[in-house]
C-alpha cells in the first residue's frame, strides 16, 4: 500500500528552519508555484528496494545496496553534499537521535546515506562521513555507516523505489526535495517513514526494532511495541490505547496473582513453622524420672 504525505518542498539553502518545521515564505511560495505537488516523500511500505542498484563509496569503490545489508535493519537517508543547507540539517538531526540510541552503528543497525547530486565524488562522501562518524564517537562506525555517491540511473531508480520525489533547479543550482529518513528490514524491504529534521530517539529506535523483527533490543521495547503503533499518515509512534489497556490489564492480573502467590507461601511457610515448633513442644525432652 503506497502513502502519498506531501511535505512543504525546501530549497536547499533558501529556506529558514524553525522548529524542525518549514518555514513559509515568498520564496517558498514561489518554488510551490513552480514545481507544483511534485517534491513529495510518497510511502511505499513493504516495498522490495532494488539490491542490485551499484553506488561508489567513500574510497572509491563500486557496491551494491545487497553488500551494504548484513542481517541487519537500514536508515536510509537521500541528501546530497553540497547542499548549502536542508541536508545538514537532515544528518545532524539524525545524528542527534542516533547518539541518544544504545543502539550502535555497525553492531545493531546501518546507515545508508546516498547523494542524490551525480556530479558529487567519493572524495566528498569520503570527507562527510569523516564528519559525522567523527562526531558520532562510537567504535566501529566507520563500518556501518557508508555515504555513497552513483550515477542518475541508479540514483533515480532508488528515488522512484522508496518514493523520494525531488526536482534540479536549473536557476539555482539546488536540487528541491522534502526531507525525512527511511528505515529498511534487514532483507531491504521499507518499513517506516520518518519526516523533518528532527527525528524522536523513541520513534526512531522503535522503528529500528520492530524492523529488525525484534531481533535487537530488550523485553522493555517488546512491551514499548504492544503500547505505541506506528502511524503511517503521521510517520511516528502512536499510543495505542486499546494495546495499552491491555498491557495494564495483564501487569495488573500478574502482581495480584504474584501477590496471591506470595502470601500463601507465606502461609503455608507459616504453618509449617507453627508445626515444628508444636511438635518441638511436644516430644519428651529426656528420660522420665520417677
Amino acid at each position: 500500500m503506497t502513502h502519498s504525505l506531501l511535505r512543504h518542498p525546501i530549497l536547499c539553502g533558501a529556506l529558514a528552519l524553525t522548529g524542525g518545521l518549514y518555514a513559509q515564505s515568498s520564496l517558498a511560495q514561489a518554488i510551490d508555484h513552480r514545481f507544483g505537488d511534485g517534491i513529495r516523500i510518497d510511502q511505499k511500505l513493504d516495498t522490495q528496494v532494488p539490491l542490485d542498484l551499484s553506488f561508489v563509496n567513500s574510497v572509491g569503490q563500486t557496491v551494491q545496496l545487497a553488500d551494504l545489508l548484513l542481517g541487519r535493519p537500514a536508515i536510509l537517508n537521500l541528501v546530497y553534499y553540497e547542499c548549502p543547507m536542508l541536508c545538514t540539517q537532515v544528518l545532524n538531526g539524525l545524528l542527534r537521535s542516533i547518539k541518544v540510541l544504545s543502539l550502535d552503528v555497525a553492531s545493531d543497525y546501518d546507515i545508508i546515506t546516498v547523494s542524490i547530486d551525480p556530479t558529487e565524488t567519493s572524495a566528498l562522501a569520503k570527507a562527510k562521513k569523516k564528519e559525522y562518524v567523527g562526531r558520532y564517537r562510537r567504535d566501529g562506525a566507520e563500518n556501518g555507516w557508508h555515504f555513497l555517491t552513483g550515477t542518475q540511473d541508479q540514483i533515480t531508480r532508488l528515488a522512484d523505489a522508496v518514493g523520494f520525489r525531488y526536482e534540479y533547479d536549473k536557476e539555482t543550482d539546488n536540487y528541491v526535495h522534502a526531507s525525512g529518513v527511511m528505515v529498511l528490514t534487514p532483507e531491504g524491504r521499507l518499513a517506516r517513514y520518518f519526516y523533518g529534521i528532527d527525528y524522536a530517539p523513541k520513534n526512531l529506535r522503535l522503528g529500528l526494532i520492530e524492523s529488525s523483527k525484534n531481533n535487537i533490543g530488550n523485553p522493555v521495547d517488546q512491551l514499548l511495541l504492544l503500547c505505541f503503533q506506528y502511524d503511517p499518515a503521521t510517520g511516528q509512534y502512536s499510543l495505542a490505547v486499546f494495546n495499552t489497556v491491555r498491557v495494564a490489564g495483564a501487569i495488573t492480573v500478574a502482581v495480584l496473582v504474584g501477590f496471591v502467590v506470595l502470601m500463601l507461601r507465606r502461609e503455608r511457610r507459616s504453618r509449617r513453622v507453627a508445626m515444628v515448633r508444636l511438635a518441638s513442644n511436644a516430644a519428651p525432652t529426656g528420660p522420665n524420672q520417677n
